[in-house]
């Protein structure tokens, strides 16, 4: 996948009337991103995306602990300038897109960022939040 065909998936993911603003979304949401991944996810997933997604994300330095799903959407939202409701939407519509760019890989590494990320990302990346039964 190309990086002009991503922001296209975003743009659609979020219903977005611009190619510039879909690629302003998913700026802020690979930057936070790359922020929270570490280890082989992380190489797996910047090997899967295309310039400059790759850069984007690969130039952020890991925080020592992830942030929660509601702080990572807070971040988002300071980088956008956006409420938080808003900047769940934003959230959502980028990373759809980028399980998509997953998916076409055929490996399961949306899964495994699920694993290393706090619970409550699995509804930002457009999934159920699994639990195990007791």
């Amino acid at each position: 996948m190309t990086w002009h065909q991503l922001v296209q998936q975003v743009r659609h993911h979020g219903h977005y009337t611009t190619d510039q603003e879909a690629e302003n979304v998913l700026h802020a949401v690979l930057a936070a991103l790359g922020a929270q991944l570490v280890g082989e996810e992380r190489c797996d997933l910047a090997a899967t995306l295309p310039e400059p997604a790759r850069t984007i994300f690969a130039q952020q330095i890991p925080l020592t602990q992830p942030l929660t799903a509601p702080a990572f959407v807070g971040t988002v939202a300071h980088t956008l300038g956006t409420t938080p409701a808003q900047a769940r939407w934003h959230t959502t519509s980028a990373l759809a897109a980028l399980t998509h760019l997953a998916e076409l890989t055929g490996r399961p590494l949306t899964d495994r960022l699920l694993a290393q990320l706090p619970r409550g990302y699995a509804l930002l990346f457009c999934r159920p939040e699994l639990t195990t039964a007791a």
